[in-house]
């Protein structure tokens, strides 16, 4: 045999050795087979290309809309390196959910409306604090920015609250007339699937602002212009003022595909928030974190936060009745398995549990949305004593509107409930069609 063909078969072993699932009915954590891991450009990376052309506007005071996930190709964040090479005159920087540099865990504040960031001297402003357009408004003309930037890694699910920062600010960019330029980065669980039922304006947080599906399957950029087409010149915060819609700039990827999940696109995964460390969270998220509106324990505390729900009174038998229930259903790419922990933070903290352990089998025909319906209908049949929905009705922001919750509460089937969003699901995909831009 030849040493170039002894050298080809070895390489073909390392790949695949490494491509291996981690599990043998899991294969979220590898590209699928055939499928070559791309070299996709972020809007960022095009956006410095773009800085060569002597028609670029270096005269503008640029304020930055971001958070850790903001990075280069050598994981140096794109306002450090900005301002070490001095390519632009950046002003201010505003920080979403988690903060600028990442420190606060969910729901927490910084502490501070702003505060000196010791890298750059640049000034942060808490964007979580903020509750409306006027409030980004007044720290976009406070630092005397021009042009708002935002480039913020998204995870592909409505609750995820990175889109309402950019909605919220995408208000306030109106208000103040400033121009405004999104970054690009892909959605990590690609943008092919559609699902689950529409926000209604009544069920409005910030977890969701607007009428868009829970699994909208869209980019950030594609967000933007729907956005700026569709909502702003309707959104009461600017039925005062003559301008309905911003100078909106989307700097797109290239070699970005639809079909594409985050670990083929050849890109570095940071995470975007604490409980969300891999592309394997963000698979199951768009479903799984609807569990947030009971008293069950979704992960968070575990190492596997939304790849894993339960509850002190889901063990033993009981617990073995619920998985071969569940996978009696023969959900289509994923299997269910008991598994007990104990959350160090959060729900339950420091107490055991007993719940269940998703293992995605076929990311392309799984359903996150579907999985989670299914699992919470049937806990609720089966623990009728125990399971509970939390008495804020958070699970009516989640889901976007009141029908789960009351579907659950009247023990419906699954089917039931998944067939009753249909309608949206269809009306969406409509509207979105023509913000597409990959």
């Amino acid at each position: 045999m030849k040493f170039t063909t002894i050298v080809s078969l070895l390489a073909s072993v390392t790949a695949a050795a490494k491509c291996k699932p981690r599990y043998p009915v899991d294969n979220t954590h590898c590209p699928d087979t055939g499928s070559p891991v791309g070299n996709v450009k972020t809007g960022f990376e095009n956006w410095l290309e773009m800085m060569k052309s002597p028609d670029f506007d270096f005269k503008s005071n640029y304020g930055f809309i971001t958070n850790p996930t903001a990075v280069n190709r050598d994981l140096v964040h794109e306002v450090d390196y900005l301002v070490a090479e001095n390519k632009l005159k950046i002003v201010g920087v505003v920080g979403p959910e988690h903060g600028f540099r990442g420190a606060a865990q969910a729901g927490e504040s910084l502490g501070a409306a702003t505060y000196r960031d010791v890298i750059t001297n640049l000034t942060v402003y808490d964007g979580y604090a903020f509750t409306n357009g006027s409030q980004w408004a007044n720290a976009f003309n406070k630092m005397e920015a021009d042009t708002l930037v935002f480039d913020i890694q998204d995870v592909g699910a409505r609750f995820y609250t990175y889109i309402w920062t950019m909605y919220d600010a995408m208000v306030g960019a109106a208000l103040a007339k400033k121009k405004f330029i999104v970054l690009d980065r892909p959605n990590p669980v690609g943008g092919l699937v559609v699902d689950g039922a529409t926000l209604q304006l009544q069920n409005a947080s910030f977890i969701g602002r607007r009428e868009i599906a829970q699994q909208h399957g869209m980019t950030v950029g594609e967000l933007a212009t729907l956005f700026n087409e569709e909502f702003l010149p309707n959104e009461v915060q600017l039925n005062n003022t003559a301008v309905k819609k911003i100078d909106l700039q989307v700097i797109k990827m290239t070699g970005w595909e639809r079909s594409m999940y985050f670990d083929q696109t050849g890109l570095p995964w940071i995470i975007p928030s604490p409980n969300m460390p891999t592309p394997s969270t963000a698979t199951v998220y768009p479903g799984q974190s609807l569990f947030e509106g009971t008293n069950l324990s979704e992960g968070r505390g575990t190492t596997r936060p939304f790849e894993t729900v339960g509850a002190p009174f889901m063990k033993d038998l009981a617990l073995d009745t619920l998985v071969k229930t569940l996978n009696s259903y023969k959900l289509p790419g994923v299997i269910f398995r008991p598994f007990y922990f104990t959350p160090s933070f959060s729900k339950f903290s420091g107490v055991e549990c007993g719940g269940l352990q998703l293992y995605v089998s076929d990311r392309r025909t799984y359903r996150p949305i579907t999985a989670a319906i299914a699992t919470l209908s049937t806990i609720r049949n089966q623990f009728p004593a125990n399971f509970t929905i939390l008495a804020t009705n958070s699970i009516d922001r989640l889901s976007g509107n009141t029908k789960l919750r009351k579907f659950l509460n009247e023990g419906a089937s699954y089917p039931t409930i998944v067939s009753s969003y249909q309608a949206d699901v269809a009306a969406f995909t409509q509207l979105r069609s023509k913000y597409l831009m990959y």
